[in-house]
């Protein structure tokens, strides 16, 4: 049982001081790394990437929030950051250090005038489950079973500042410049912002999940607004296994195919129709059966998709759009992956590197099935992945390339890729008649 936190910095000086002091840290990693070098040259800055994955990752999870939240946003793309750092940062999907029992009973009493035990019949002080920005506890009401997500202290009051202290650690982890961070750091902010309110997010859980009920294979939890508010969110306790469980079960193809064209039909039907997403997409919020059913929770990240950009966006996925150059050029300026600025060697180099992508990427919507276990085709992704990342007129660019809309949209589909990888899924691609 991970040790529970009894107080959690909430001060904009408490937690400034709580970075500084692992920015020490990792500056101290450095200093004993390289001295270590003189003597053993043999030692890999794998070892270095270690011992700074571990003090950050201690860092921000006392601290959660916005700046544990961003962890686990890089966490999700294995070519983003060093191993090190993307195994241990996987850990915020899961389990942070939760909240102590006191702290739980002074945010129930805060906003309902009650002990959480007052409220329900059963409440389990620990938690089962402790994440980013809040953590769930398991409750019981007249024969029901339920979950209950309390948010941390503070986390709400310090998204600003902390994205402006983690700002720092993501330009070095990323080797990105700082134009490039602070185009997309507005975006992240709003999205933080609104995880916080917990009356937004039962107002889209409950209109998402009615909006997709049609949907074969997947179910959603009933949620409580009476036993809910802007920093406390109950709802009916899903049963299911997290990916990494279910997997060990070791479930047939026909039952990995089923939760994975569930997963594929939820986010065709939102993106397409709805226009708006659960951008969410890690594997601690879906929670499969035997029977390859599926349970979706947490819309705390959702993105509405505006219309004009949806339009260019998915104009790219045909493949005959890119024999177009005019077309093409059109698009690619409207979604900012080409500048009015760049020179024509640098509008050369990024439509070539864009075509390639779109190409790589549009794979799947291209056949009317697709398997996502073909390890050859994710081998392909990944390499252009750590191709990208040593681009020098990426690095040296004076624009970001991209809209912000970008930076939500391309994490859904990654989130999805990968966990229709690592299930291994075949599925179909093509929008199936309810969905037309």
């Amino acid at each position: 049982m991970m040790k529970s936190q009894t107080t959690i910095p909430a001060t904009k000086v408490e937690r400034a001081t709580k970075f500084v002091k692992t920015g020490f840290k990792v500056g101290g990693n450095y200093i004993k790394h390289y001295t270590k070098r003189m003597f053993d040259t043999d030692l890999s800055k794998e070892d270095l990437h270690e011992d700074n994955a571990h003090d950050i990752y201690e860092s921000l999870s006392e601290l959660k929030g916005s700046a544990l939240k961003v962890a686990q946003m890089m966490s999700m793309d294995r070519n983003l950051l060093p191993k090190a750092y993307s195994e241990k940062f996987t850990m915020a999907q899961y389990s942070a250090p939760p909240l102590s029992g006191p702290l739980v009973i002074k945010t129930f009493q805060k906003y309902f005038g009650k002990t959480p035990q007052e409220l329900f019949d059963t409440f389990t002080m620990d938690a089962v489950n402790a994440a980013s920005i809040g953590q769930v506890h398991e409750a019981t009401l007249q024969g029901k079973k339920l979950a209950v997500k309390v948010q941390y202290p503070g986390v709400a009051q310090s998204v600003s500042s902390d994205l402006k202290m983690v700002k720092p650690f993501a330009i070095r982890l990323l080797n990105l410049n700082e134009r490039d961070v602070e185009k997309y750091m507005q975006e992240v902010e709003s999205k933080l912002l609104e995880e916080t309110d917990y009356t937004l997010e039962l107002k889209r859980s409950v209109d998402i999940s009615k909006a997709c009920a049609h949907i074969p294979d997947i179910f959603f939890a009933n949620y409580y607004p009476q036993y809910s508010c802007e920093r406390i969110l109950t709802m009916d306790w899903l049963e299911g296994k997290h990916l990494s469980e279910f997997l060990q079960t070791k479930p047939s193809q026909e039952v990995r195919n089923k939760i994975g064209q569930a997963l594929w039909d939820f986010y065709d039907f939102q993106i397409h129709t709805l226009r708006t997403v659960h951008a969410d997409p890690h594997p601690g919020n879906f929670l499969m059966r035997p029977d390859g059913t599926m349970g979706i929770i947490d819309f705390g990240c959702v993105k509405e998709i505006p219309e004009d950009y949806y339009q260019n966006y998915f104009a790219l996925i045909n493949p005959h759009i890119l024999k177009d150059e005019a077309k093409m050029n059109q698009l690619f300026y409207a979604l900012e992956f080409l500048s009015l600025a760049d020179s024509p060697a640098q509008v050369a180099f990024f439509k070539e590197l864009f075509k390639s992508m779109i190409v790589l990427l549009g794979k799947p919507f291209h056949t009317p099935t697709f398997d996502f276990g073909d390890e050859a085709y994710f081998a392909s992704v990944f390499e252009y992945g750590e191709k990208m990342s040593k681009y020098k007129e990426i690095r040296e660019s004076k624009s970001a390339r991209g809209s912000r809309h970008a930076l939500y949209i391309n994490r859904t589909y990654y989130g999805l890729y990968a966990i229709l990888h690592e299930l291994k899924a075949n599925i179909t691609t093509t929008k199936p008649e309810w969905m037309m």
